[in-house]
């Protein structure tokens, strides 16, 4: 018969179990005893940290306005794509309506100028412009305009060019006119966009900052939004233990509530430590569904610079508080039951507790005491 705990290696940081044999139970008293075993395992260090979820985003206001939408409150789940906060945005469709009207003025400036560009390409205004000399077109086109290339006074040929040039500048400018338009209508459509506050990804609202009515400022928080459905512990790791640690390793850890004890694999080690307090920010990825973001988590990490240790280890179920201070009955010289004070250290699976001092190998305590034992407490096994 034997025990079996998982502990952690400290070359790899992967579980390992641990069985060491166990002596049979007896009876005192009609109370099973149980013979405390030294186990072996890898030192590890209990690290508190918070439980946070897996993407959070803080929504900010990015421009001036009056909230008149607020899709919900503390709690609400979304879907990605779905509006969440909308700001007043009537002053910004009149902005776009005037300048789709410079829009259209622009467009219609702009085939205005083409249809003339086209009239002065195939039929020029010079050539049909009446003569210096006021005559008929024929006798003007047979007399006058030989006299005046002749004599240098007009070149019809110069004058068709600057028709043609001006009439090329009219379409330039209209075109510009009709690119600052368009430049106008997708910078408001962009403040329009602004002004709508869409769910980044599925999630829940964990924090809002506003109510309908509010009047916003450029950069104002308007609220917190969560992925929660994957949840990660972030824990503060001693730069002493970085090297210990590899993500994708497999850990333990101990939740707030409950006292579970649940696996984690670590996700992510930040590349930096705190200047500071020396040391470095890990997140651990946890189990669906086991815990809330803000609870409280310790993580066992193991330390690989101290040395393996050899610990008692005793059932749960032997543990006695007297407040805080926990306790066992440990089986007397003479068969009688002293309740002793003891240091209790990590929990182990299959109901079993490492005990730091307090206890000696071969001692006996109680499996299961009942509410009929009674003792003094003692440190060392002697009654007080």
């Amino acid at each position: 018969m034997g025990i079996k705990f998982q502990t952690l290696s400290l070359a790899t940081g992967l579980c390992l179990a641990l069985t060491f044999p166990v002596q049979g139970l007896s009876q005192a008293g009609g109370n099973d005893y149980f013979t405390v075993q030294q186990a072996k395992g890898a030192p590890t260090v209990s690290l508190g940290g918070t439980v946070i979820p897996y993407k959070e985003v803080t929504l900010a206001a990015q421009m001036p306005g009056r909230v008149k939408f607020l899709a919900g409150i503390e709690g609400d789940a979304f879907d990605d794509d779905s509006l969440l906060v909308a700001i007043d945005d009537s002053e910004l469709l009149a902005k776009r309506n005037s300048a789709l009207a410079q829009w259209a003025n622009a467009d219609a400036q702009l085939r205005a100028a083409g249809v003339k560009y086209r009239r002065e390409l195939w039929s020029p205004q010079s050539e049909s412009s009446p003569g210096g000399m006021g005559m008929p077109n024929l006798f003007d086109q047979m007399f006058t305009e030989p006299m005046e290339s002749f004599s240098g006074t007009r070149s019809r040929g110069v004058e068709r060019h600057a028709d043609l040039y001006n009439s090329g500048v009219q379409i330039t400018t209209a075109q510009n006119a009709l690119m600052s338009a368009r430049s106008q209508i997708q910078a408001i459509d962009a403040k329009l966009r602004d002004a709508k506050s869409l769910a980044p990804f599925n999630g829940v609202i964990m924090k809002k900052y506003i109510e309908v009515g509010d009047t916003m400022q450029p950069g104002q928080p308007l609220l917190v939004f969560a992925d929660v459905e994957y949840l990660q512990v972030l824990v503060d790791v001693p730069a002493r233990l970085r090297p210990g640690i590899n993500e994708g390793m497999m850990l333990q850890a101990q939740l707030d509530v409950g006292n579970q004890i649940v696996p984690v694999r670590v996700a992510q080690i930040f590349p930096m430590a705190d200047a500071q307090r020396h040391t470095v920010k890990v997140k651990f990825d946890l189990p669906q569904g086991v815990s809330a973001p803000g609870m409280y988590a310790k993580v066992l990490v193991p330390d690989f610079t101290a040395p393996a240790r050899n610990y008692p280890v005793i059932p749960v179920s032997a543990l006695r508080y007297n407040g805080s201070l926990p306790g066992v009955y440990v089986m007397g010289p003479e068969g009688n039951p002293e309740l002793r004070l003891i240091r209790v250290g990590e929990s182990l699976e299959g109901g079993y507790v490492s005990v730091l001092s307090g206890l000696s190998e071969g001692e006996r305590v109680l499996r299961d005491p009942g509410l009929g034992v009674s003792s003094g407490w003692t440190n060392t096994g002697e009654k007080r």
